[in-house]
């Protein structure tokens, strides 16, 4: 579905991120993992057309066949949205404050299809159900009267409101306090299950991903230095970085690793 071949992400003489390759399947969740700084943001925003005009992305970015490197600017607009979707860190920032939740969903509708008024704003209540929020309440609600739990759902129903094939989540939990974050993945996850949509997850923690990734790769100074199944890479890590990451992180409780080693066996 996503296929990325040499990738490379330059500032003036700079590279940030060097010759990367990436294959993502529908129905398939891949980690992009790695510390501050070591290119998995840009790798992401690359992929939609969506790097500063200081920074310049070469190679080959393809989504179901078709280049997306190539593309004009008012061609990437008419992709993003509809065939990928972004969620980011900052859930604050992803609405106008002064503007409902439902007339910003609305807007994105109206954007990029023809549907009556009636039918948007079904589309729009259907989808906050679908993020398990009280759909008319929030719909007729300002950003600043939801919590943040409540804001990344409705930016996640936002996202997914025209069926996009990729979902790019960038750090979409930092944010938030850990019994929300597990409630956000869990969320994701289930309506991954249900769509099949692919999802490039971007993340420092791997404690996000070590129930959830098909695929992980691991990212150091603008470098993947490891590929592959992500319970491969749990269980067996073989560069040095991926060592040191996986010892930063506590240890899987027991039914956890059992559960993961039963998904390896079972592979």
């Amino acid at each position: 579905m996503l296929s990325i071949r040499g990738l490379t992400v330059h500032h003036q003489l700079q590279t940030l991120v060097h010759p990367l390759d990436l294959q993502l399947h529908r129905g398939e969740w891949l980690a992009l993992a790695g510390e501050s700084g070591s290119g998995k943001t840009l790798t992401s925003l690359a992929i939609g057309g969506l790097l500063s005009a200081d920074l310049h992305a070469h190679g080959s970015i393809q989504l179901e066949g078709k280049e997306l490197l190539h593309l004009s600017e008012p061609e990437l607009r008419h992709i993003r949205g509809r065939e990928i979707a972004y969620v980011f860190q900052d859930y604050q920032s992803a609405f106008t404050p002064f503007i409902t939740i439902g007339k910003q969903m609305d807007e994105m509708i109206r954007a990029h299809t023809s549907l009556s008024r009636q039918q948007r704003q079904h589309s729009c209540l259907a989808h906050l159900e679908q993020v398990e929020l009280p759909a008319k309440q929030v719909y007729n609600s300002y950003p600043f009267e939801l919590s943040g739990g409540q804001l990344q759902r409705a930016a996640i129903a936002t996202a997914l409101l025209l069926s996009p094939k990729v979902l790019i989540a960038d750090e979409p939990t930092t944010a938030l306090d850990s019994l929300t974050s597990r409630s956000i993945i869990q969320l994701i996850q289930r309506i991954q299950q249900e769509t099949g949509i692919a999802i490039l997850w971007i993340t420092h923690d791997l404690r996000q991903v070590q129930r959830t990734a098909d695929t992980l790769l691991i990212m150091k100074s603008g470098q993947v230095v490891e590929s592959g199944k992500s319970h491969s890479i749990f269980f067996h890590p073989t560069h040095p970085y991926t060592v040191q990451l996986l010892s930063s992180i506590p240890k899987l409780p027991s039914r956890y690793r059992l559960e993961l080693q039963n998904k390896q066996v079972n592979t």
